[in-house]
């Protein structure tokens, strides 16, 4: 991870381009730190989030994080605690503004989906393909972060198809505000930055509020699916078996 302020703006860069910045837990810490930072200091008026090279904004969580996964509480301690940091940058004060490139995927598309605004280049792609890859689940906030913001409808055609969605289907989904070539994708960037810089904290800071709450409002628990899931021999074979070619046999339990 590196952070950089400039005037106004926190920048957070998602710095591991040999893994396509895919988050280890130490990530996620430093993420939520972030976020601390930029409601600590009155000086900070917008968070851009990143990914370091122009593979990737995030790719996911990396799998090795996983290796050590023995029962399905640990599936529910890990998506506890993404749910927590998710939350923690849902919940930051100033708008946050996701400039997005390559592969925005699992646990990105997670990130990017609680930033305010998001800006991606007309190479990005966007989905969650677990039921092919690791064949375990999200949290419940994660299903509803995709339900909100894509629809029933499609979130279940994404992730029962483990399909990935190209920047103009996400654009035309309304998942992304600003869709550019990726050559103009800091120009871009830029101008969508510099529009909030201009407008009323306070009433950016209740409209954030506001849809916060009402997405997280009664939502329900999903701990028991998240435990059969990932505490399965399906997800621990696919977690064996990640970066071989040695094809994972579903079984269904």
């Amino acid at each position: 991870m590196v952070v950089e302020q400039d005037g106004p703006v926190l920048t957070i860069i998602f710095n591991r381009p040999d893994k396509h910045n895919a988050m280890t837990f130490d990530m996620y810490s430093y993420l939520a730190e972030a976020c601390e930072r930029a409601d600590n200091d009155d000086e900070i008026r917008a968070m851009v989030l990143r990914g370091a090279g122009r593979q990737a904004f995030v790719s996911g969580t990396d799998i090795t994080q996983f290796s050590e996964f023995e029962t399905g509480e640990d599936g529910i301690a890990y998506e506890r605690r993404i749910a927590e940091v998710l939350n923690r940058l849902e919940d930051v004060t100033v708008p946050t503004i996701a400039v997005i490139h390559g592969y925005c995927v699992g646990a990105g598309l997670a990130i990017a989906a609680v930033c305010d605004l998001r800006v991606a280049g007309t190479s990005a792609r966007f989905g969650v393909p677990i039921a092919r890859t690791l064949g375990n689940c999200l949290s419940m906030n994660s299903y509803s972060l995709l339900v909100n913001h894509l629809g029933p409808s499609r979130a279940m055609d994404m992730l029962l198809r483990a399909k990935m969605v190209t920047g103009s289907d996400a654009k035309a989904a309304g998942f992304v505000h600003e869709l550019c070539g990726d050559d103009d994708l800091d120009r871009t960037a830029n101008a969508v930055v510099g529009t909030v810089l201009r407008n009323a904290p306070l009433s950016m800071w209740a409209t954030k509020q506001a849809i916060a709450r009402l997405r997280r409002a009664a939502l329900p628990d999903g701990d028991d699916f998240v435990s059969k899931v990932f505490g399965s021999e399906d997800f621990h074979n696919a977690v064996a078996a990640f970066g071989t070619k040695r094809q994972v046999n579903w079984q269904g339990r």
